[in-house]
C-alpha cells in the first residue's frame, strides 16, 4: 500500500511538472538568471524562511513524541538560522549590484500569503494536517536543488552555485526525508485527516510553484504597503 506521501506526490504531478517548466528555475540551473532577480527571489525567501520557522516551532509544540518534537524544533532553528544566514551572506557579498526599491524589502502578494496560509495552519489546524502544510518545501526544493545541482555542474564559473548547492546536500536531503517520515506518521496515526492533510499539500506546493513564478516577475504591490 503506498504511503500518504506517495499519493500527495502524485495528486501533484501537474504542479510540479509546471515548476520543472518555470522560466526562473531554467534560467537559474543554467546560470543566466537576471541578478536582480535573484536578488529579488532572495530577499523574499529571507522574508518567507523566517514566518516558516514560525510555522515549523508551532508543530514542534504541537508534535504528538519528543521525536517529532525534536525534529520540528530543530528544523525551526535551522532555518532561522543557517538557512537566512546563507540568504544574508549572498545578498551582501556576492551578487553584483541591481536595480531594487530603496528601503527594507516587504513580503510580496505571493510571499504574504504564503506565509500566512503556513502559520495560520499549523496553529489552527490539527498537526497532521500542518506538518502536510509545510512539507512540499522540503520535498520540493530536494528534488529541484538535486536536478538543479546537475546543471550547475556543467556550468564553469557558475554565478548561484552556492545557493543551488545548498539544497542538495546530503544534510538537507536527509531533512527532507525525515520531514517526509513523520507526516506519514501523522497520516497513519490520524487517517480521518488524509483529505485535508492531502488538500494541505496541494495547497503548499501551488504556492511553491507561485513564489518561483513571481519571484521571476518581480512582483509587487498594486500600491505600496503603508
Amino acid at each position: 500500500m503506498s504511503s500518504f506521501g506517495e499519493r500527495a506526490w502524485a495528486a501533484t504531478a501537474g504542479l510540479r511538472a509546471a515548476i520543472d517548466d518555470l522560466p526562473f528555475l531554467a534560467e537559474l540551473g543554467s546560470g543566466t538568471l537576471a541578478p536582480a532577480a535573484f536578488r529579488y527571489y532572495l530577499e523574499q525567501d529571507s522574508l518567507y524562511l523566517a514566518d516558516y520557522a514560525r510555522a515549523l516551532a508551532l508543530l514542534g509544540a504541537r508534535a504528538p513524541d519528543s521525536a517529532a518534537a525534536s525534529f520540528w524544533a530543530t528544523s525551526a532553528a535551522t532555518t532561522a538560522t543557517v538557512e537566512r544566514q546563507l540568504h544574508a551572506d549572498l545578498l551582501g557579498a556576492e551578487l553584483p549590484p541591481a536595480d531594487r526599491p530603496a528601503g527594507e524589502p516587504v513580503h510580496s502578494p505571493t510571499c504574504l500569503a504564503y506565509v500566512s496560509y503556513l502559520v495560520a495552519t499549523a496553529a489552527t489546524a490539527p498537526y497532521a494536517v500542518g506538518a502536510a502544510a509545510v512539507l512540499p518545501c522540503y520535498w520540493v526544493y530536494a528534488e529541484v536543488g538535486a536536478r538543479l545541482a546537475r546543471t550547475a555542474a556543467l556550468v564553469p564559473g557558475h554565478p548561484y552555485r552556492r545557493w543551488v548547492a545548498a539544497y542538495d546536500t546530503p544534510e538537507f536531503q536527509a531533512a527532507a526525508r525525515g520531514a517526509r517520515a513523520l507526516v506519514d506518521a501523522a497520516a497513519r496515526a490520524t487517517p480521518g485527516t488524509e483529505a485535508a492533510m492531502q488538500r494541505a499539500f496541494v495547497v503548499a506546493t501551488r504556492y511553491e510553484l507561485e513564489f518561483w513564478r513571481s519571484a521571476h516577475e518581480r512582483e509587487t504591490w498594486p500600491d505600496p504597503l503603508l
